[in-house]
């Protein structure tokens, strides 16, 4: 009898989850502007000819040569303590005292994000979110089954006050905020704000996931602390880090310092995840740490990223239509442009990409109702004339010229 004579019964359907979310935006993007001949603002990576490879190469052969059976061995969930201690000791001088063991490391801190949604939200649960939020975040906390919800903000960030009014109303779980140089619009978070934030979580009851990805980043203006370390923060804030954008994405390596509670679940779903992340790169990364200065490789790494964002600067008037207006960063590796309410850039994307040249529209990046008037430009993957010749087909591919 052959498979076609018998009834066949469909497999069973995807989860609702993944029926719900869809893919990412950004890499859809990312996979129509791949041509070499493309200039292409719309990525988040680092730029691969600032990797430091030989101290990177140097770590593994040491790791690898010294202590094989180790680096080639499972290792514990929580992450290998030379690395756990290594991170702690980077955040207790920036100041906010850690242990080793308030550490978990993660494989990116993307999977940070996906194991506290593991660990906090039910579906049906209300996330706060910044507006524009980063993309991968939605996605994690939607894919969870959260009712993600955006708190209005401005040039500067999030309101308080705005916060405020929204965790009494709605009863959300948590805030998921990157108040650094963020990403898309490349704005940082006053030090006042961060402190109502604060006290808004704690007066009110609400975790805070802090994420930062680019803080280290800085070109210019004196560094905010953490929200973490404000008055009320303390005992509710999981602080998100990541050596994707000061030592190499490919690493895989981010890492959460949460209170003992949370951080506990976290491990416990990172083992249901992928046990552990990958030993050799974490001792990889701890042997870097000690033998190299990751600091002055990103002092280094930032001067080349102001050049590029001061490129990028200097040709917005020109390229971007009149009326445009579009933020001034610190540092990271974004901007953010608003066009005039007539334009639509996810409308207008294919025609600007036949000029050769790209940037991601803003819409995906809001939770609640998107502003198509605006995008995302990354300025630290071209040189300054790649950027100022990607400006010059920007502004005809706005234009409509050919």
């Amino acid at each position: 009898m052959t498979v076609a004579e018998v009834d066949v019964v469909p497999a069973p359907p995807l989860a609702a989850r993944a029926r719900s979310v869809g893919g990412s935006a950004v890499r859809d993007i990312l996979a129509v502007t791949a041509r070499p001949e493309v200039i292409n603002f719309a990525g988040g990576l680092p730029a691969p000819e600032l990797f430091d490879v030989d101290g990177i190469a140097d770590a593994y052969r040491a790791v690898l040569a010294q202590a094989p059976e180790r680096a080639l061995q499972y290792s514990t969930t929580e992450g290998e303590p030379g690395l756990r201690a290594a991170l702690a000791g980077r955040m207790s001088v920036r100041g906010l005292p850690t242990e080793a063991d308030d550490v978990l490391v993660t494989t990116g801190s993307q999977q940070a994000l996906s194991l506290l949604a593991t660990a906090l939200v039910e579906p049906g649960d209300t996330v706060l979110v910044e507006n524009p939020c980063y993309l991968a975040a939605l996605q994690a906390f939607g894919f969870a089954g959260a009712r993600v919800v955006a708190v209005p903000g401005d040039g500067e960030g999030l309101d308080p006050e705005a916060l405020e009014d929204l965790v009494v109303r709605e009863r959300p779980k948590l805030l998921y905020t990157v108040p650094t140089f963020q990403n898309p619009t490349g704005r940082t978070l006053p030090a006042s704000r961060r402190a109502a934030v604060a006290a808004v979580a704690a007066r009110r009851g609400l975790w805070i996931v802090e994420d930062d990805p680019y803080g280290e980043l800085r070109f210019e203006g004196e560094r905010v602390p953490w929200i973490a370390t404000y008055a009320g923060a303390e005992d509710r804030t999981v602080l998100l880090g990541s050596f994707s954008k000061v030592m190499a994405p490919g690493l895989r390596l981010g890492w959460l310092r949460a209170p003992g509670s949370l951080r506990r679940a976290c491990a416990v779903a990172k083992q249901a995840a992928d046990l552990h992340t990958p030993t050799v790169n974490q001792l990889a990364a701890a042997r870097y740490l000690a033998d190299r200065d990751l600091d002055a490789h990103v002092v280094r790494v930032a001067g080349v990223y102001r050049e590029r964002r001061d490129a990028m600067l200097a040709g917005l008037a020109e390229a971007l239509p009149e009326g445009s207006a579009w933020s001034r960063p610190e540092g990271g590796m974004f901007l953010w442009a608003r066009l005039p309410s007539s334009y639509d850039t996810t409308e207008l994307l294919p025609r600007v990409v036949r000029h050769d040249v790209a940037y991601v529209p803003g819409a995906p990046f809001h939770a609640g109702e998107p502003d198509r008037s605006t995008l995302r430009l990354c300025f630290v993957t071209q040189t300054p004339e790649e950027i100022g010749e990607g400006l010059r087909r920007l502004g005809k591919g706005l234009l409509g010229e050919d």
